[in-house]
């Protein structure tokens, strides 16, 4: 029988992109669901072999308008206890944060634009490794404390906590090494246009940035995920 892989997304503009293909070469059958589907509140997220959490605009902390997030950190909390392989991204990774009962909060400042993380003592013998001096493209201005027992794995100079994992199973990442390549970037400049503002970045700077360093942040994620993917255990 297939693995198979659930991806879980809190708007459709932010799916796995470049992280497909080593989910799908590592074997895994990849099904999808949205949290605005009336079906999710009926989801187990026990179930799939692997779960892949993805970003969004909303903060965990907004559950009296998004009604759906205390339930995803109940279900998520529970799969997180069985140990079952989960990997989250940036809203995602807040999303695993919360449910190792961390946390999450406004940050002190828009983190937007192509940039390296710096690869900690423990990211360096981890899959993250892949990632040391590569521009990755970050979007947030949410950040997290971090979980007991988990290894800090990168941080920048405004966010320390740029990625955790817990043991081989659970690994979070607060930036966005999955895109590069995926033509939704076009979407995410257009539809989050006040996040640019925010930031003060330039759209067409922004682009730029995409075309020079998106082939090798997707390369590099790939490189990252597929290691991941087969340290996993069962």
């Amino acid at each position: 029988m297939s693995k198979t892989a659930l991806i879980v997304r809190h708007v459709p503009r932010e799916g796995a992109a470049g992280f497909l293909a080593p989910i799908e070469a590592a074997g895994f059958r990849i099904e999808r669901i949205d949290v605005a589907d009336p079906a999710f509140e009926a989801v187990d997220l026990c179930a799939p072999d692997l779960l892949i959490m993805m970003g969004g605009p909303m903060g965990v902390y907004e559950a009296d308008i998004h009604p759906w997030i205390p339930l995803q950190i109940e279900k998520l909390a529970a799969r997180l206890e069985k140990d079952r392989p989960t990997l989250g991204v940036c809203l995602g990774s807040q999303m695993i944060a919360a449910a190792l009962g961390a946390r999450v909060y406004a940050g002190p400042t828009f983190e937007l634009g192509f940039a390296p993380v710096e690869i900690l003592r423990a990211g360096l013998d981890s899959p993250l490794r892949h990632l040391a001096e590569v521009p990755v493209l970050h979007w947030h201005s949410d950040t997290f404390d971090l979980p007991a027992s988990v290894e800090l794995l990168a941080s920048t100079a405004h966010y320390q906590h740029q990625a955790f994992r817990r043991g081989p199973n659970v690994l979070a990442l607060q930036f966005h090494a999955e895109m590069g390549e995926d033509p939704r970037f076009e979407d995410w400049l257009t539809h989050f246009w006040a996040d640019l503002d925010i930031a003060t970045q330039c759209p067409n700077m922004l682009r730029k940035d995409h075309d020079a360093h998106g082939p090798g942040a997707v390369a590099a994620g790939r490189a990252m995920i597929g290691e991941w993917l087969a340290g996993l255990r069962p």
